[in-house]
């Protein structure tokens, strides 16, 4: 966890800065070394507790900055000090390119050497004691050759700092002599060991930062954007009129239900709703607690436990009641909560928030199938990277090689202020946060690796921008990854919805959230289909990850012609859970189809939600049967084009 080499020089660091300098002795060892630290009262990592609780409370700091590049390990343990003790951590390194960071830190007059080497290719006799500027050029050889990090963020080698803007003096080395610890002939182990140093004042300069441009700044040229189908632009849709259903209205409240188990250990779960009427005693507050309740005892009784849910969609009513609803949800939610969605939309009356999950059993072992551990990216400091998950989500949970990720706005990481310049601006800035994520969790992982999309917009005008961004996103990977192929912009990258709801955090003008597989997107599977109907329209589409982990399903309702007169639901409906159905069997051919989650898109105005919730529930029943995935309701303010309907269906 700490780096000894050089410490005894430390002192010099508070002088030549003029600050208090705190220091303790390190009493404990590396005993929690997981992935997610918990508390350890013999682990090295309470020593760095106990010294910046003394610091905090003597000094009144507020933030910690911690140089960690790639380092999970080292951010981990700093970010969990940092939450026991309410301080921000800042890592402004974190995921930075290495040969661009090594160019600023010289650019920004940091002259560091060299004090320890530990890696193929540096020659202690030759190497210690140079400044990174004077092994520049050698490190960007060796990290070619040899793989070498060229910031040493492997252990190739430590530094220290000698003079830098922060410092008022700047520290001279008078002798030194070099300790070899490991004389292995091809990697040599070896430090400085710094004899007699002094301070010298520096002479009057501009030594300033080198501020370059953020590189948290990214732009959208609009010339560089694909223009978008008119089929995109969301038409106007005469009040429709139906016929007397077969189906009784459902309470939307009351109508909680679940998907079976997959063989992998993947259950969802919907309509966790928390019943609020301002005018009743109960208060917000207690109407969450009641609802995350009923989501214990729910979970509780498929013998799930909290910590097994990785993705949870929230619904709201109104974004003003997000602070109270979150101070239930942090509480349900600790150590690596589950990523998460989170959108205000057009919910009925009395609703106050609605909440669908899914979860997964780390435990399962069915039909010889042993489901994966899962690997968790919550990062919660300030960054140049993406936007920290300064709330209980995680920006993405991978299970096997399924990424699940959280949905993301149009932030300036290193501000966490949404972007300036407009929708086209913030679409692409949120898109590039959902790149970098999965980039993360899976080095090689893309956007055409997205299995299946849902950009949430607050306008009936951003939907071709939404589906211009897309486009234009995946073909800069298909130009990078195949340039052959630049011109086509394949299906294989999955499926898209866009749909308009009321608001999204922070006010932002567009969310996007994915969910991708570490597959061969070429090698994919897909099924399309499409009926009409009179007045109706049903366009469906499948893709099935060429590992055959899991499988999306799209299915599309749209009104051809302007009804002249009364309409009748519930042809539409079963010939709409019917292609749904054809779709599954289709995929289920060399594929054992679960299908979890039936989430239904549909436009407000032009539905009751109680009575479409009865139609596609029994139509699912008859359809699939214990096969039966978790119905989902989300009224939205508009969609693409005619449509009326969108789902959006999950198959583990």
């Amino acid at each position: 966890m700490y780096q000894t080499v050089g410490h005894h020089a430390i002192d010099l660091y508070a002088d030549a800065m003029d600050l208090p300098l705190y220091r303790c002795f390190i009493k404990g060892t590396s005993i929690n070394t997981g992935r997610v630290y918990t508390t350890c009262q013999e682990d090295e990592v309470e020593d760095l507790y106990h010294l910046l609780k003394l610091v905090k409370d003597k000094e009144a700091v507020e933030g910690v900055s911690v140089g960690a590049i790639l380092s999970d390990y080292q951010r981990v343990r700093v970010e969990d000090v940092c939450r026991r003790l309410n301080l921000q951590p800042l890592a402004y390194l974190w995921r930075r390119k290495e040969e661009i960071l090594l160019k600023e830190m010289i650019s920004s007059n940091i002259e560091a050497i060299i004090i320890k080497v530990a890696a193929f290719g540096l020659d202690p006799d030759k190497h210690l004691g140079k400044t990174l500027d004077q092994m520049e050029p050698y490190l960007l050889e060796v990290s070619e050759k040899y793989g070498v990090h060229i910031c040493g963020e492997g252990g190739e080698y430590e530094t220290f700092t000698l003079d830098c803007p922060l410092f008022k003096k700047k520290i001279v080395v008078d002798s030194s002599k070099v300790v070899m610890h490991s004389a292995d002939a091809f990697a040599p182990v070896a430090y400085l060991h710094f004899l007699k140093m002094h301070l010298e004042s520096k002479e009057k300069s501009s030594d300033t930062f080198m501020v370059n441009s953020c590189s948290c700044e990214v732009s959208c040229n609009n010339d560089d954007i694909l223009p978008s189908s008119e089929l995109d632009e969301p038409q106007n849709i005469s009040p429709v009129i139906w016929k007397a259903l077969k189906h009784d209205s459902l309470d939307f409240s009351k109508t909680f239900g679940s998907s079976g188990k997959s063989v992998t250990g993947y259950q969802w779960f919907s309509c966790i709703t928390a019943q609020f009427h301002p005018s009743k005693d109960k208060n917000a507050q207690e109407a969450a607690r009641e609802a995350f309740s009923s989501l214990q005892a729910t979970i509780t009784s498929e013998g799930l436990k909290l910590k097994d849910i990785i993705l949870v969609h929230l619904y709201m009513k109104s974004m003003k009641d997000f602070n109270v609803i979150n101070s239930v949800y942090v509480t349900e939610f600790d150590l690596c909560p589950p990523a998460r969605v989170c959108v205000e939309t057009l919910l009925p009356d009395g609703v106050l928030f609605c909440i669908d999950c899914l979860a997964h059993s780390c435990d399962i072992a069915t039909d010889d199938v042993l489901s994966e551990e899962k690997l968790v990216m919550h990062v919660q400091s300030i960054s140049h990277w993406a936007p920290a998950s300064i709330g209980p989500y995680s920006q993405s949970i991978k299970v096997g090689d399924i990424l699940y990720c959280a949905g993301q706005i149009g932030l300036v990481p290193c501000t966490m202020k949404l972007v300036s310049g407009g929708v086209w601006t913030e679409a692409a800035v949120a898109l590039s946060h959902v790149e970098k994520v999965l980039q993360a969790m899976s080095q090689k992982t893309t956007l055409r690796h997205v299995i299946t999309a849902i950009c949430y917009v607050t306008d009936s005008k951003h939907i071709p921008v939404a589906h211009s961004i897309w486009k234009k996103k995946l073909r800069d990977c298909t130009k990078v990854e195949d340039p052959e192929a630049y011109n086509e912009v394949a299906a294989e990258c999955g499926m898209l919805a866009v749909v308009v709801v009321t608001n999204l955090p922070r006010d932002a003008a567009i969310e996007w959230h994915v969910t991708a597989v570490v597959d061969d997107p070429l090698h994919r599977k897909h099924f399309a289909k499409k009926i009409l109907l009179e007045g109706f329209q049903i366009d469906c589409e499948s893709v099935k990850s060429s590992s055959a982990s899991c499988a999306s399903v799209s299915v599309r309702l749209s009104l051809t012609v302007p009804p002249a007169s009364q309409l009748d639901l519930d042809g539409p409906l079963h010939d709409l859970v019917s292609m749904f159905g054809q779709a599954v069997e289709k995929l289920s051919e060399d594929f054992n189809a679960s299908p979890l989650s039936f989430r239904a898109f549909f436009k407000k105005d032009v539905f009751d939600i109680g009575v479409l919730q009865s139609g596609l529930q029994e139509n699912l029943e008859k359809c699939l049967g214990k096969k039966t995935p978790a119905l989902i309701l989300v009224p939205v303010v508009d969609l693409p084009g005619k449509e009326v309907i969108h789902t959006t269906c999950w198959l583990s």
